[in-house]
């Protein structure tokens, strides 16, 4: 080149980048992160408030619950008047049977028979107590007589009359208190609840 646009000397000119470039690419980087770190955020609060993914399976899912059935009404039991009982000894201490007999008495049962037990029967009963009556007895007077004496064993003979004997044993101490015998009589009378199942789920198709 000539003339006033002649380059003399041995300096040159060098070609410097714009300086505010790096600057631009910082902030576009921060800008990105920025977005991220705030879509981010925004997801987690829509899990939060919605449930998740735990919602979204249940709302693409149906129950297929079968119809509740009605609570069955726990069978009427007999009263302590209304159930006759011989009472017999079948251990060594003298004189069990006729306490044994008042103090049922006292609660309400009606007295028969009281002495000591038959010899098929005597010293024989390791039990605290044998019930012994017949097969109508089973659901009914042995569960009342029951709540006296846990741990009595039951066994129904062919006898026509629904009288009850109740043999006591070589583990008898003493009935069971007013309050626990009363206790486990209204747990007896109250509705059977009625069975605990799962549901199955099922998924919801969509038509499309």
């Amino acid at each position: 080149m000539g003339g006033k646009y002649r380059i003399t000397g041995d300096t040159y000119p060098r070609m410097r980048r714009p300086r505010n470039r790096r600057r631009i690419v910082l902030a576009g980087v921060s800008a990105v992160v920025a977005l991220g770190l705030a879509g981010w955020g925004t997801l987690q609060l829509i899990d939060v408030f919605t449930g998740g993914d735990q919602s979204a399976s249940a709302a693409g899912h149906q129950r297929d619950c079968p119809t509740p059935k009605p609570v069955a009404p726990a069978k009427a039991l007999p009263k302590p008047a209304g159930i006759k009982v011989n009472v017999y000894n079948a251990t060594t201490r003298s004189g069990l049977a006729k306490s044994a007999a008042d103090e049922l008495k006292k609660r309400g049962f009606t007295i028969g028979e009281v002495g000591n037990a038959p010899e098929a029967y005597d010293k024989k009963v390791p039990e605290p107590g044998l019930l012994l009556g017949a097969p109508t007895a089973a659901d009914g007077s042995f569960t009342v007589l029951g709540t006296q004496l846990p741990g009595t064993v039951r066994k129904t003979d062919n006898r026509k009359t629904a009288e009850v004997d109740l043999i006591l044993g070589a583990k008898f101490k003493a009935f069971s208190t007013p309050a626990e015998a009363t206790a486990a009589m209204t747990a007896l009378t109250k509705p059977s609840p009625a069975p605990s199942g799962s549901c199955a789920a099922t998924p919801t198709t969509k038509s499309g």
